[in-house]
């Protein structure tokens, strides 16, 4: 059976809105692969100050940077999540392209 000009600008418009959802899946994951870069030069940073302060001074500045560290990593994950749900939410409002437009022909 032949699309109509309907069935085919349908088809068009769900093939469109999944590659959306790709592209988001993919954007999320590079949000979470950023914080989680930041985080490792934040832990990198507090490993290398022993080797540039006085022994005595190291917790004034290895402290701060860990903690960074740490709220950064945890504030990823939860953003990754987060926004994973979100977009599983919103794949419920793209069609089902096989069972609504191929099993008809």
């Amino acid at each position: 059976m032949k699309d109509t000009p309907n069935t085919a600008v349908k088809k068009e418009l769900i093939l469109r809105e999944k590659l959306a959802i790709q592209r988001t899946h993919l954007a999320n994951q590079t949000t979470f692969l950023s914080f989680l870069r930041s985080s490792m030069y934040f832990l990198i940073a507090g490993l290398t100050i022993p080797n540039l302060v006085v022994p005595a001074q190291t917790g004034i500045f290895e402290i701060p940077l860990f903690s960074i560290s740490a709220l950064l990593l945890i504030t990823g994950v939860i953003n990754y999540f987060r926004n994973q749900r979100r977009i599983k939410n919103s794949e419920i409002h793209i069609g089902n392209y096989k069972t609504e437009y191929e099993d008809r022909e």
